[in-house]
């Protein structure tokens, strides 16, 4: 149904955290229902009863199910995931909050490969809390890389607003570890993945990157580190030769701080980092993580859970509700690609 409205599920996150808070709040915004059909893992009850609604406004009304199956199109649906109640006080994670984190997460997963959704937005989760015997993974990432079985993936931050793009060679790994993942091979098919995804989830057809340097000043010619010269500046040239725009290797300080990432269309950093402390300097209440490479449409907002303001009803929504939109433009994107395979080259 290539005209339908895309149905996206909503993992809750940690539920001591803001993820449900920020999905309330997003569903309120009465654009949502003209983008999507949202369908919520959790029990909606349970989730948004106690938040406030402002004076003349209508609660929120919601489809419960117990099969995605019987999505309803155009309305707000909630899929039920487990059938005890959890006593979670906001701001305090518990052994409670990570299995309804993990059972919220796995249930919209399995129904994303059965066809059942469209894309899955993810609300934030304990990356420590989440852990348990059958979940053994630093993140969301890593988990759907290995679920949708996916040989990688590219942690990729958007913020379209500022149509500022910012991708990462390696994710949550520890910093010293940095030198010895960052492989020609790991470059190659981290660019790779980048000019695809720039084409095929942004209708980029001619896409123009520049890759970072992993040291200061990108070496400074072997002189702080050779990597550089070793290993990104051969790869970087490679893809020249073959016709693409691939550049660099660029000093991160300068390229952000002059702002000469605004001549490309996106960025590729060598480590986690290096990319998202200036994003997020820029983009923090915007800012989208979109995960490339795998073969489903996965967003979440660029911010964790909170824990400090959980309860409070501060939070911001705007990073979630963006998630939620560049979702449905990807999903839109990916299906004219399929319909007409020549918008891609």
């Amino acid at each position: 149904m290539p005209n339908s409205l895309p149905r996206l599920g909503f993992s809750v996150g940690d539920l001591a955290g803001i993820g449900p808070e920020v999905i309330y709040k997003t569903l309120r915004d009465e654009r949502i229902l003209q983008q999507c059909t949202p369908v919520v893992y959790g029990t909606a009850t349970a989730l948004f009863d106690d938040f406030p609604v402002e004076k003349g406004a209508e609660p929120l009304t919601f489809r419960q199910l117990r099969d995605a199956a019987d999505i309803a199109p155009g309305r707000l649906n909630a899929v039920t995931c487990w059938d005890e109640d959890f006593h979670l006080t906001p701001g305090q994670p518990s052994a409670a909050s990570g299995q309804a984190a993990r059972e919220s997460l796995l249930a919209a997963s399995r129904d994303l490969k059965a066809g059942l959704l469209d894309a899955l937005v993810t609300a934030p989760i304990s990356k420590e809390n989440t852990q348990a015997d059958d979940f053994r993974f630093p993140g969301h990432t890593e988990f759907l890389a290995s679920y949708f079985g996916a040989a990688d993936s590219l942690m990729f931050l958007v913020d379209e607003e500022q149509d500022l793009r910012v991708a990462t060679a390696t994710g949550h790994i520890p910093l010293r570890d940095v030198s010895t993942r960052v492989t020609s091979d790991l470059l190659r098919t981290k660019i790779r993945m980048l000019l695809k995804s720039l084409q095929q989830d942004f209708g980029i057809l001619k896409p123009k990157i520049a890759v970072l340097g992993m040291n200061p000043h990108a070496g400074e010619n072997g002189l702080i580190g050779r990597e550089e010269g070793d290993v990104i500046t051969p790869v970087v040239r490679q893809f020249e030769h073959d016709g693409h725009l691939v550049f660099g290797p660029y000093p991160a300080d300068g390229y952000f701080g002059t702002g000469q990432f605004r001549q490309f269309d996106a960025t590729l950093s060598i480590y986690h980092d290096q990319g998202l402390i200036p994003f997020k300097l820029m983009a923090f209440e915007r800012g989208v993580n979109f995960t490339a490479g795998l073969p489903v449409v996965r967003t979440s907002p660029d911010h964790g859970t909170a824990y400090g303001i959980a309860g409070k009803f501060c939070a911001d929504e705007s990073s979630f509700r963006a998630a939620v939109f560049l979702a449905c433009d990807v999903v839109r994107a990916r299906r004219l690609n399929a319909a007409d395979p020549r918008s891609v080259r």
